[in-house]
């Protein structure tokens, strides 16, 4: 098997990640519930693995990141947590429904929404902030890379269009924590949603966000926090205010291993070494005739995606002959995205995904390359 869905979630995990989690099913309490040696232990645990991410992030402190299960729920809780009626906010339609479906909930409320396009290589038309803004804008929400096409986005641009006009910037980073450096200072990013199962590593059912302390937001959920219990509220203080509940403290253990790998290897180094196989692929193929691409394919900085389709073929076809013929696991059809489909002209067909990581060898690309060009070639026009 060729495993090429990395974007999804990463299916290669360091040792390091599978021992932290082992240990820490042997000896990990209860974080925060109690004062014996085993909660001890968990809280311990999940406080250095805020301390790897605050590192990562370049957060001055730790405890303004919360542990969510994905960064699905770090999104829902931003744009529950923060939007209210009679607000407007900016996306674009490269967005996922991570962020989509819950703008839409919140457009049910009088929220209002306005999408910044694309342009034929699916890059962000960063020319049209200023036409969308309004006096009653109060956030921008962006992905910080596509997952359909892998172009990255220009947080810089949005980011000092933000602090212009004092908005809160919202940043879906769940294709682009452990593959690209992100300084929260540096690119002004007031709330950072992420997952820790893609290019973090780590398991399935983690992930968090950091709020600058700037920023009010209000629980997702309430419950039990292990502090000031006889309140009927959920603690404000940070991070109690998001983490209502037992955490999952096994897949934050393994989260923490993971860290430890990238820390050692270095991010920088790996994301090379990803798009030096994603290259290879695209370079090996953008000359085949039959083989449409989509994204930026000259842009200096992208994760490592590349997305075609084959003729007018059902996407989702290309993936079923890719596995059943060839063994090469891939992502077709929608990814979640429906807006950018509709923009690239893809809903119908979709397209078909590659995702790369460091843990691919160049042998696989060379076979995967092989698998597309007879695909073409048995489905000339």
């Amino acid at each position: 098997m060729i495993y090429l869905d990395n974007s999804a979630t990463t299916l290669w995990k360091p040792k390091e990640v599978s021992d932290e989690i082992i240990n820490a099913l042997k000896t990990l309490g209860n974080s925060d519930r109690g004062a014996h040696e085993t909660t001890l232990m968990a809280s311990r645990t999940i406080y250095n693995t805020r301390e790897e991410l605050a590192r990562l992030f370049n957060i001055d402190n730790p405890l303004n990141i919360a542990f969510t299960s994905n960064a699905t729920e770090a999104l829902n809780i931003a744009i529950f947590g923060i939007l209210n009626s009679g607000d407007h906010v900016i996306t674009t339609v490269c967005e996922h429904n991570s962020v989509l479906r819950p703008l839409y909930q919140k457009e049910k409320e009088n929220v209002e929404i306005s999408f910044l396009p694309i342009d034929k290589l699916g890059n962000i038309c960063y020319e049209n902030l200023d036409e969308y803004y309004k006096p009653n804008t109060k956030a921008i929400i962006v992905t910080h890379a596509s997952n359909v096409v892998g172009n990255v986005t220009d947080l810089k641009k949005i980011s000092d269009f933000a602090k212009l006009h004092n908005l809160i910037l919202i940043v879906d980073a769940a294709q682009t924590v452990g593959v690209l450096p992100i300084d929260v200072k540096e690119l002004g990013i007031d709330v950072l949603c992420f997952s820790g199962h893609k290019g973090l590593l780590g398991p399935q059912g983690t992930g968090g966000i950091y709020v600058n302390p700037k920023v009010k937001i209000r629980p997702l959920k309430v419950g039990g926090s292990g502090i000031e219990s006889y309140s009927k509220n959920q603690p404000l203080s940070m991070p109690t205010l998001l983490e209502a509940g037992t955490l999952n403290g096994h897949g934050i253990a393994g989260l923490y291993g993971a860290l430890q790998y990238l820390k050692k290897q270095g991010i920088e180094k790996l994301h090379q070494s990803e798009m030096k196989l994603a290259n290879m692929f695209y370079q090996g193929l953008k000359d085949v005739p039959n083989i449409t691409f989509y994204g930026d394919y000259q842009a200096q900085n992208r994760v490592p995606i590349v997305s075609l389709n084959i003729n007018n073929i059902d996407s989702q076809l290309v993936s079923d002959w890719l596995f059943e013929d060839y063994g090469i696991c891939v992502r077709a059809g929608a990814h979640c995205a429906p807006l950018m489909h509709k923009a690239l002209g893809t809903i119908l067909q979709g397209v078909v995904r590659f995702s790369f990581s460091h843990s691919n060898t160049e042998q696989e690309v060379e076979l995967a390359i092989k698998a597309v060009k007879e695909l073409a070639k048995q489905n000339e026009t």
